[in-house]
């Protein structure tokens, strides 16, 4: 079993980098991570390459996940809020998931065959809005081929507790990590 954790924190032993550590900690098979704030993918600037080619004609990091997202059976989104949305970093590496929506709906080609699992982990210390978040996420992981979507987790009031803390967010880890595991 091979999971991509997405983390868009920029934080490195934040909130969310505790659960996505707890994640790791118990995880079966291989994990790659992508740190959205420390990785070297450019967000897409609307080149058009993949209107009629296949994959993207900035050649940085994203080619190496390219490739994983191919192989992978597990995707993981991981972010805090900022104003209910996920950080703009892990958006920039989000963009360059256009050219699978290209494939799709300009090339009609599947970009993709090899279906996945999703999850997202949300924490923040704000209103408690996660609709927006969650929804970005879940359109990010169907542009991966992942429609078998585990409920969002959320670790709320991180100002005054931490995450790793939140006994709801630590059962929420445990079933995301049942429901990769699971081969149904």
């Amino acid at each position: 079993m091979k999971t991509l954790i997405l983390n868009g924190s920029p934080r490195i032993n934040g909130d969310t980098g505790s659960l996505i550590n707890k994640i790791t900690e118990e995880i079966a098979g291989e994990y790659r991570i992508v740190d959205a704030y420390r990785c070297n993918i450019s967000p897409c600037l609307d080149c058009r390459y993949c209107w009629k080619n296949n994959g993207c004609a900035i050649n940085d990091e994203m080619q190496e996940v390219y490739k994983y997202i191919q192989e992978c059976d597990n995707i993981l989104i991981a972010s805090p809020l900022y104003f209910s949305e996920l950080t703009g970093k892990l958006l920039d590496v989000g963009s360059r998931l256009q050219t699978y929506f290209c494939a799709r709906f300009f090339r009609k080609e599947e970009p993709i065959t090899k279906s996945k699992k999703g999850a997202v982990i949300l924490v923040g210390g704000g209103d408690g809005h996660i609709d927006t978040a969650y929804s970005t996420a879940c359109t990010l992981l169907h542009h991966m081929n992942c429609y078998n979507i585990h409920d969002a987790v959320y670790s709320h009031n991180t100002n005054e507790r931490p995450a790793i803390d939140d006994e709801n967010a630590l059962l929420g880890i445990n079933s995301i990590l049942d429901f990769f595991a699971n081969n149904g």
